[in-house]
């Protein structure tokens, strides 16, 4: 059912900025009228923002100045990380950053929280930004920040890994929210931050794998022409016999994104809609697997 959108260029960016927007309202709305933290880049940037705001004399008026600062931020960054992202995730991840800084600034945040209590206001947050950013990052796009880092580190040693970037620079942020404000306000910034991540990786449907094994008696090199340069995977072709019939039937074994399952069966249907296909989410994949983003 989500064939269309999701392969349609123009309905994927404006899946990703509504990705986007729900990730502005999630923070903006509920978590920083209770004075916590995100993780990475912006995170950062929202304690960069209160220092300012407490320890300077600094005032911002209505505007969220961290929203401002993270574009700034992400420059060089994006300046830095261009080689690794190729020219279009380049222009999509430049797409993410101006509607997620557009909408982290303009969204108005409340003088008083929507959500008075913070384990609720957590969860509820955390599960709209995780939302946000999976459609965003399934959609192809990126809202840049530190992941972007990590990802040109991890092009120089392939021994560090974007997910343990992240793990120890979250760690290192919310121990500064420890000491420079209060063990609840860190606390519950790290519930926030787990339950978004949770939410993240069961809407990212491009960091979940798949099996399929494709039964069927047409030309098997008809499929196996488009699953090799279409979704650009290996795949293995066996012959087998059905038991019950007795007749040869072709077998045909690959291994993907969640995503591009959906773009398999709509070249199957069309090829051989008699095909018998099973799909195993969730496998475990090992040795030359190409994790990509499209």
């Amino acid at each position: 059912m989500f064939y269309n959108p999701l392969h349609n260029k123009w309905m994927r960016i404006v899946t990703a900025v509504f990705g986007t927007a729900l990730m502005g309202i999630a923070l903006n709305l509920f978590i920083v009228p209770l004075r916590l933290y995100t993780g990475g880049l912006m995170g950062l940037c929202q304690v960069l923002r209160t220092l300012a705001q407490e320890y300077l004399g600094l005032s911002f008026g209505a505007i969220d100045i961290a929203g401002a600062m993270y574009f700034l931020f992400n420059i060089p960054i994006m300046m830095m990380g261009y080689k690794n992202l190729g020219r279009r995730l380049a222009f999509r991840t430049v797409i993410g950053i101006i509607s997620y800084t557009f909408f982290t600034s303009v969204i108005p945040i409340p003088e008083k929280p929507i959500v008075d209590d913070y384990l609720t206001g957590c969860l509820l947050g955390g599960i709209l930004n995780g939302t946000g950013a999976g459609l965003t990052l399934t959609c192809g796009c990126s809202t840049g920040g530190l992941d972007i880092v990590a990802l040109a580190m991890s092009k120089i040693n392939s021994g560090f890994t974007v997910g343990r970037f992240s793990m120890f620079f979250n760690a290192a942020l919310y121990t500064a929210c420890l000491i420079l404000f209060s063990p609840e306000t860190a606390i519950y910034s790290v519930i926030y931050n787990f339950t978004s991540n949770l939410m993240l990786d069961r809407v990212h449907q491009q960091n979940v794998n798949a099996q399929a094994l494709i039964f069927t008696h047409e030309d098997p090199r008809r499929l196996g022409d488009f699953i090799l340069e279409k979704l650009g995977r290996g795949v293995t072709c066996w012959e087998g016999i059905g038991v019950y019939t007795g007749n040869e039937i072709h077998v045909l074994c690959v291994s993907m994104s969640k995503y591009e399952t959906e773009e398999l069966l709509h070249a199957v249907r069309k090829i051989d809609p008699k095909a018998f296909i099973t799909v195993q989410q969730g496998v475990r994949v090992y040795g030359n697997f190409r994790r990509k983003v499209e």
